[in-house]
């Protein structure tokens, strides 16, 4: 009995790793295994030593990926030339060993559970969404958005991007998969956009879904032109005198804004950690607005091209606008490069990350791009996106006729 206690608590230390947690989940499972008939015992320990097995390879797989990747960044400092064989070409080894029968894996389960019923743990903090952006954004700021009508918003989108050199068919497509074709301006990823149920999963929000920290950063770093936008659109005698006013107090809303984006380096760590803010969250609240959401969304685009056209990458596509903005604007540029078209996904995205985005698992850089424009057209055909294409048809007739 002893023996295979020892061994179980082995095998639940190499699954878990050398951890206080691995040491609590060896006990647990220790405590469990008493539990068990001989013969239960047995399959319970053949099982979590198979699992133990498969997680020691799969860490070896992921050390390689992670060696790979400073060999990678040691070649670019001193600017040697990266090649295809600095990457992982295979993909992370699959569980191969046995499973528990039902009644077992369920009477585990239930153990687990009640295990952690046991323990004096915080329950996880719901995400926050569009309720709070408003309250905070009122709070922190005094700040309300000017909500406009969804084909409203969606003109005015499209009037920036193509002021900035975006094409229609870039826009939408990036729409179609960020929001499955029926994004609307205040969609929370997690929320049903038309039936608006569920719960968020992130402070991504809008038809670009921008994180909180994107927001701040866009911010931060192209704030004073949406300010000199708005002086200029509050001093034109052609607009009502309500709207002027409008106008200037967001205005000067929009430059305490702006003054808390820079209160912070302008690092990436840096604006994740304001996010997590009241002063950072109230400041997504833009994204909203009328005059500056499509304005802040576009230009989070258009930095993405400008990127890409400075490398050399001209007139990308919408799946590989979607891919820098999936995979990091760095990475996603790497991965377009013919060095890394046949690496694996592994490669660019942490491990959890990469388990956590099902699109991205066991595809190479290419069949990645495949996936992501497959999904943009299967998108194409819902009704936002439809509106979209529509909409952009309408901006370029205005701009072809000079109006």
């Amino acid at each position: 009995m002893r023996a295979i206690l020892a061994g179980l608590a082995c095998a639940v230390l190499c699954l878990a790793g050398l951890t206080g947690s691995a040491s609590a989940a060896a006990r647990s499972s220790e405590k469990f295994a008493k539990t068990l008939a001989p013969a239960e015992r047995k399959v319970f320990e053949d099982y979590l030593s198979a699992k133990a097995t498969h997680e020691f390879k799969s860490d070896a797989y992921w050390r390689e990926v992670s060696d790979k990747k400073a060999l990678r960044r040691g070649k670019r400092g001193r600017s040697e030339t990266v090649i295809a064989a600095d990457y992982v070409t295979t993909f992370p080894p699959k569980y191969a060993g046995p499973e528990l029968p039902a009644a077992l894996a369920k009477r585990w389960d239930a153990y687990q559970a009640e295990d952690e019923k046991d323990k004096t743990k915080e329950p996880p903090k719901p995400k926050p969404g569009i309720t709070e952006f408003l309250s905070y954004a009122k709070a922190e700021y005094d700040f309300e958005p000017e909500r406009v009508p969804e084909r409203e918003f969606k003109l005015r989108y499209a009037r920036e991007a193509l002021s900035l050199g975006l094409t229609g068919d870039q826009v939408v497509r990036v729409y179609a998969l960020e929001t499955s074709g029926l994004g609307t301006a205040d969609m929370v990823s997690g929320i049903h956009p038309i039936k608006k149920t569920g719960t968020p999963i992130s402070t991504a929000i809008g038809y670009a879904q921008l994180l909180v920290a994107n927001t701040t950063d866009e911010l931060a770093k192209h704030g004073a032109k949406f300010l000199a936008r708005l002086k200029a659109m509050s001093a034109d005698r052609s607009l009502g005198p309500d709207r002027r006013r409008a106008l200037a107090d967001k205005h000067e809303k929009l430059a305490a804004m702006i003054k808390a984006a820079r209160s912070v380096p302008h690092r990436w760590d840096q604006h994740v950690a304001f996010a997590r803010t009241r002063r950072g969250m109230g400041i997504h609240a833009i994204n909203l607005d009328g005059d500056i959401g499509p304005w802040l969304q576009v230009i989070k685009l258009y930095g993405l091209k400008e990127m890409a056209d400075n490398a050399g990458m001209k007139a990308l596509t919408g799946a590989e606008i979607e891919l820098m903005n999936l995979a990091g604007p760095g990475t996603g540029l790497e991965m377009m490069r013919p060095a890394a078209k046949n690496a694996a996904t592994t490669n660019f995205f942490a491990r959890d990350a990469y388990f956590r985005n099902t699109i991205v698992r066991e595809k190479s850089s290419a069949e990645l791009l495949v996936a992501l424009d497959k999904r943009m057209d299967d998108n194409l055909t819902n009704t936002g996106a439809i509106e979209f294409a529509e909409v952009f048809r309408e901006a370029n007739a205005d701009v072809a006729s000079g109006r």
